[in-house]
């Protein structure tokens, strides 16, 4: 007689077997919260970073000065539990990956419409007019007279005296 016949226990390749665990994935590809929530989380985060970035100004992601790139790593680290919630899983990320992707998407679509385009683009700001700055403008839009100068000399011209008209414009 063997070993578990004597001790009234189940032979270790005769125990049952869970057929739910057979198939079950493992804990790194199992999102612990729904995939839509995932997706409205990642949606939600995305508009309202997209409405901040709209208030914060007309610079372009060529024109961020190290500050503005430091403080975009940091909201978006900042932004992330509150996109992922308590989940860490592969899957998870994979889901959210294409929720903002999709956004992105919809929102480049959307902003071909001349109405819609004036929701998710500045418009234009003078910042020269008569070779001199207009600093309430330049304030307003963060952008400093160095920066200015730094312009007018890239397109060749002295100075901003030799300015007559400048306008801070979104790319389109």
């Amino acid at each position: 007689m063997d070993r578990a016949a004597r001790s009234g226990g189940a032979h270790p390749d005769e125990a049952e077997v869970d057929p739910r665990t057979l198939f079950a994935l493992p804990a790194a590809l199992t999102p612990s919260v729904s995939w839509l929530e995932l997706i409205v989380r990642g949606v939600v985060i995305y508009v309202g970073l997209i409405v901040a970035l709209r208030i914060f100004g007309k610079r372009e992601v060529g024109q961020f000065t190290l500050y503005d790139l430091v403080f975009i790593l940091l909201v978006a680290n900042a932004l992330q539990p509150a996109i992922t919630g308590p989940d860490n899983s592969l899957t998870g990320g994979l889901i959210l990956i294409v929720a903002l992707v999709g956004a992105n998407f919809v929102v480049g679509r959307l902003d071909r419409f001349p109405r819609l385009h004036r929701l998710f683009s500045p418009g234009p700001a003078v910042i020269i007019r008569g070779g001199k700055f207009e600093s309430a403008t330049l304030a307003r839009e963060g952008v400093t007279e160095d920066e200015c100068e730094m312009a007018i000399r890239e397109h060749g011209l002295e100075g901003v005296k030799d300015v007559e008209l400048g306008v801070l414009e979104a790319e389109r």
